[in-house]
This record gives structure tokens, sequence and C-alpha cells, in this order.
């Protein structure tokens, strides 16, 4: 270590090397007197600060041979922010195209910051909603450390940004938006009345007519007599399929109003707000996209991308499944609408959609919002298949035994039934799991049950394990990142 921090003294980083010490190159910066690198040791990922300054007193850790090691806690974190601005997350606005990363595992960022680097696009790599946090057991705090430290391991200075992910409750977004958190999506799920469109033209009818009449005069008159114009969108409006709208968004409309005008409109800095109405029974149909994005703009709502839910379906880690022609002919709508309004179209449930990658590309003419997650947790199964699979044996089994526990989270088709049983597959194989779609959402939903299981004495079962492999295979996982991500960003146009 002392040849290492000689080394930083002198500014000498072409020999920044140590024995049993792994340094970060990319990360070596200077501020004032002080230099400043990310080293991993066998006591794990810290920051090596030399030269005294405002910098290094603030920095905690402990002194040795005359440099301060710092390691990776969230008051360093904040300092780093303070000092390194490119650490801290930003809003991105409507002009650039976005993807938000989703790591899970806090462990994903580097791979991410090396696949999309240089491109048309920029990274939202903190995204996490609260039920995510409460199935890997992490806070806000640790995801926005994760991706700060990240962006400084990389020297990535383009910018990131950070995204309390489908945020229903108004205490989650005052803790979102009270770390800095950079965009914010509402998810309005709990404000859309699913019921509706069980119900019969009859049913929906009388349901309406009890609205009242000034409502139903301001929609009639509105959608019914006044024709929708979009270039681009195709949008034919009925009367029973207005009334449907009505009943099912307008609550909604309401719900984003209220968190506009009481977090976003008040805020001194900017944020992206993001509109979910994806999590949805039904496909929202560009007539009724066109109705809330018409409804918010009279109201004065600024948005930054609105998600709604595309027909056929976008089930986790799998590719697109339904009728594509049909995809085509409604995503040209929904791109138009958003156009028309200056906002994104945002893609929820985005990884691994290969097949309508393209023409997401193209109908948006490149500038969109999508999102991605549990395809990151993938490729850091398949990493484990590949070097430790007695690791991912004792996974794939626990997966198959808690799979129906798992289903509570997510919806997916998967039949367990057609994965090739475990004692059938040579470890070669098992990363072959990873191309077949029901053994991938098997591994897919249960990320959360693997993380926090534990053993009788308390111990993880599988994820101090899992994090050591990780950590011995960071470069590994990055390759595969830069490769599946890659893909993605290919296919998009970008």
């Amino acid at each position: 270590m002392k040849e290492l921090i000689d080394a930083i003294k002198t500014g000498n980083t072409s020999t920044l090397a140590a024995p049993g010490v792994k340094v970060y190159a990319a990360s070596f910066t200077q501020i004032g007197n002080t230099s400043l690198v990310m080293v991993r040791t066998e006591a794990g990922k810290q920051l090596l600060a030399v030269g005294e300054s405002d910098l290094y007193d603030q920095l905690n850790g402990e002194v040795v041979d005359g440099a301060k090691v710092a390691p990776l806690t969230h008051e360093n974190r904040l300092t780093l922010n303070q000092f390194l601005p490119y650490t801290a997350p930003q809003a991105f606005g409507t002009q650039v195209a976005t993807m938000g990363l989703g790591d899970r595992l806090g462990i994903a960022s580097p791979g991410h910051i090396q696949t999309i680097r240089g491109r048309d696009i920029r990274p939202v790599l903190a995204q996490q909603s609260i039920r995510e946090l409460a199935l890997t057991g992490r806070t806000y705090e640790d995801v926005l450390d994760a991706a700060a430290y990240a962006v400084f391991q990389e020297g990535y200075k383009d910018g990131y940004g950070a995204d309390g992910d489908h945020l229903k409750k108004e205490e989650d977004i005052e803790y979102a938006l009270r770390l800095g958190f950079t965009m914010l999506t509402l998810d309005c799920s709990e404000n859309i009345d699913n019921t509706i469109e069980t119900l019969s033209a009859q049913e929906v009818a009388a349901k309406y007519e009890k609205l009242p009449a000034s409502l139903r005069e301001h929609y009639e008159k509105r959608y019914l007599e006044t024709p929708a114009d979009v270039p681009g969108a195709a949008l034919n409006y009925t009367r029973e399929a207005l009334q449907k709208d009505v009943l099912i968004y307008d609550a909604a409309i309401n719900f984003m109003e209220a968190i506009y005008r009481k977090y976003i409109a008040t805020l001194d800095r900017a944020v992206d707000f993001e509109i979910s109405i994806d999590e949805t029974a039904t496909p929202t149909s560009p007539e009724a996209h066109y109705l809330v994005a018409n409804e918010l703009r009279d109201r004065g709502v600024s948005i930054f991308s609105m998600a709604p839910r595309f027909c056929g379906e976008f089930q986790k880690g799998i590719d697109y499944i339904g009728d594509i022609a049909q995809f085509e002919r409604e995503l040209a709508s929904h791109a138009a609408i958003a156009v028309h309004f200056e906002y994104k179209l945002s893609i929820h449930s985005g990884s691994d959609k290969f097949s309508v990658f393209p023409l997401i590309g193209q109908y948006t003419n490149g500038l969109f919002h999508i999102k991605t997650a549990g395809t990151n947790w993938l490729e850091a199964v398949r990493v484990v298949a590949k070097v430790n699979p007695s690791l991912y044996r004792r996974m794939h089994q626990f997966a198959l035994d808690h799979f129906t526990e798992a289903t509570a989270y997510y919806h997916v088709t998967t039949d367990i039934n057609a994965i090739v049983p475990l004692s059938e597959v040579a470890d070669a194989d098992l990363p072959n799991y990873m191309e077949e779609n029901n053994a991938r959402q098997l591994l897919h939903i249960t990320y959360g049950l693997l993380l926090q299981a534990k053993n009788a004495d308390g111990s993880k079962t599988f994820a101090d394990e899992f994090f050591h492999t990780m950590a011995e295979q960071e470069d590994v996982f990055a390759e595969g990142l830069r490769h599946h991500i890659g893909r993605h960003l290919e296919l998009l146009g970008k």
C-alpha cells in the first residue's frame, strides 16, 4: 500500500498498483491538494485520499502511511457529492433519451456506465420502487450511495439520474425527494378503477350518470364535441368508450394534479416527473392516453414522461408477448401524443423486449424513457452459474420451492414444469438456463426471497456467498452487462 500512496503523491497514475490491491484508475482525481482514488482490498472498496485539504478533512476514515482510507459510507458519499458535483444525480428533462437501469444489487452501475458511455442516451442509475427495497432489504440511501460511488469509480461525468420508482404514498414521495432523488415516477394504480372493464355497457352508463353533471359536461364537450387533433395519432372517441375512460381515470388525474402541486411545483430544483398508468387491468388506449395528457395540460401539470400500459404483455425478463402489428399501430399514436404534449413516452418492464425495440426507437424518434431492472439481476445469476455452479444449483432449487410465494409480487406466465430438471443439466450448461423464458422468470421474480433467505442460525443462506462471488467476478459481470444492455441500446437505435 505504501508504494501506491507514494505513486499517488507524485501523481504518477501509470504506477497506481499494489500487491493485493485493485486500483480503479478511472476514478483518480485531484481536488485542491488532495488526490483521490478508489481501491479494493480484502476489506472491500474504499477511497484513498492523499494530501490535506477540506475534502481530506471531511472524509471519515483511518490514516495509514500518510493517507486517509475512507470506507464507502453514506456520510462519505455526501462529502463526495459536495466536492465532486458529477457524483450527485441530476434531472435530464425531455430533450434527451434516458434509460432507467434499476440496479437492485448495488453492484451493476459500473457495467451500466461502461455500456452507456458515449451513447446518445443518459442513465438513471438509481431506480428502485418501495417494493424492491423491501424485497432486497435496502434503503433509498443505499441506492443513491451505490450509484454515486459507481460514478466516481468509473470517472463518469456526463450525468446520471435517480428515480423514486412507482411511488404511491406521500410519505415515500417525501422520503425520496428529501434525499435528493431527481426523478419521481408516480404510480396511479390505486386511483385507477380496474372494475370498469368488467361492467356491461348498461352498467357503465348507469355508473357514469351518477357523476356530477358538470363533470360529465366537461368531458363530453372536450372529447365528443371537439375532435382531437394530434398529427400521427388515430383517435376516435365514442360515447361508451369515453364514459369508461372517465370512470377509470378521472380520480387518477385528480391524484396526479394534487401530487404535482404539493411536491413538484413547490421544489426549488428540477425533478423529472413521470406519470405511470401502466399498472392497470387493461391496456391504455390512445384515446385514454390523450385524455389524461390533455387534462393534465389543462390543469398546468408539467410532466417528463408518461407510461401507458401497452397492448400485449410486457412481462418481466422476457420478450414482448402479443400482436406486434397491433403494438406498432398503437405505439405510433402513443408516441405522437407524447410529442404533441412535449414529454417522453415511457416504456416500463422494458427489459429484453428485443422484438419491439426497433419500433420504439423509430416511432419516438429516439426520444424515450425506458425502464429495465431485473435483467441485471439475471446477468448476475448467469455469472454465478458460470463460476459457482454449486451456489447456482442451490439458488435454483430454492427458487423452485418458493416460486408460488414470489408470484404474489409479479404477474408472469411461467410454466415451471417446462424447466429442464437440475439433475439433467451439467455444470457447464447451467448458464443456458438464462436463455430459456421459464427459467429466466423463475429466477427473476424470486430475487428478493433468495437475497433475504436465512439459515436457522440467522446467517444468510445465499446472499453472502453470492456477493462474494460477484465481487471476485466484477469484471465478468460488467462484460455481461455491456453485452446484454448494449444489445438493448443497439436495437433501440442507440
